[in-house]
């Protein structure tokens, strides 16, 4: 039997069988389910998932400045909440209130002579703290002691103060030293804000009894 591709010329062969390679490749690409269709769809749902993870990443490239800007922000809050919480803190911390008076006294070279605690007042969002407080020596001295109580690193306010001759203090009476010239009765109020610490209508503990004389 004949062979018509046999009788046809080489250029008209080399032709065909071009012809015969496009259409198979086409049949490759576009046929459905076929290995080239699946791969070329698997490559154009790698491209688009790429595509749609750039924008994501492009987004969320605001949200890394943001939380820079935002971590630091947290930071330097931090840092200024502790520092409130030394100036007002939680705790009544009444033992680290008495030490930080008789470090100021001993400082001045001024004499401690009580320190008595009185109600806690409530306030709207701190609790107040008084204490009474006697102290005596050379008048600058007491000045100097006033101007380191403003200083403290907690807050401290000193209210109702009256000056007197050591000589004519009211209540109990000490020896004083010499160079003393002024007694000094006033209420050294300090703050704490939380409430679980407070009982009502007591005052603060650990300062009932008399202070120890500072600045011996």
């Amino acid at each position: 039997m004949a062979n018509p591709f046999r009788d046809m010329s080489v250029f008209i062969q080399g032709l065909v069988a071009v012809a015969l390679a496009f259409i198979i490749l086409l049949l490759g690409v576009y046929v459905p389910l076929s290995p080239v269709a699946q791969e070329r769809d698997a490559f154009d749902k790698a491209v688009l998932q790429r595509s749609t993870l750039n924008t994501e990443v492009q987004q969320l490239q605001v949200y890394k400045q943001r939380y820079g800007e935002l971590k630091q922000q947290m930071d330097a809050l931090s840092k200024q909440l502790d520092t409130l919480k030394t100036i007002v803190p939680e705790e009544k911390e009444t033992d680290e209130f008495i030490r930080l008076i008789q470090g100021a006294a001993s400082s001045s070279n001024v004499t401690l002579r009580r320190l008595t605690a009185q109600a806690i007042v409530p306030r709207e969002f701190h609790y107040e703290m008084p204490f009474e407080v006697q102290a005596d020596g050379p008048y600058f001295n007491l000045m100097d002691f006033f101007g380191r109580l403003g200083r403290l690193s907690r807050i401290i306010n000193v209210g109702d103060l009256e000056f007197d001759d050591p000589d004519k203090t009211r209540g109990t009476k000490y020896p004083t030293r010499p160079g003393t010239t002024v007694s000094a009765v006033f209420t050294a109020t300090t703050f704490f804000t939380k409430p679980a610490d407070v009982a009502p209508n007591s005052p603060a503990s650990g300062a009932k009894a008399p202070a120890k004389p500072a600045g011996k």
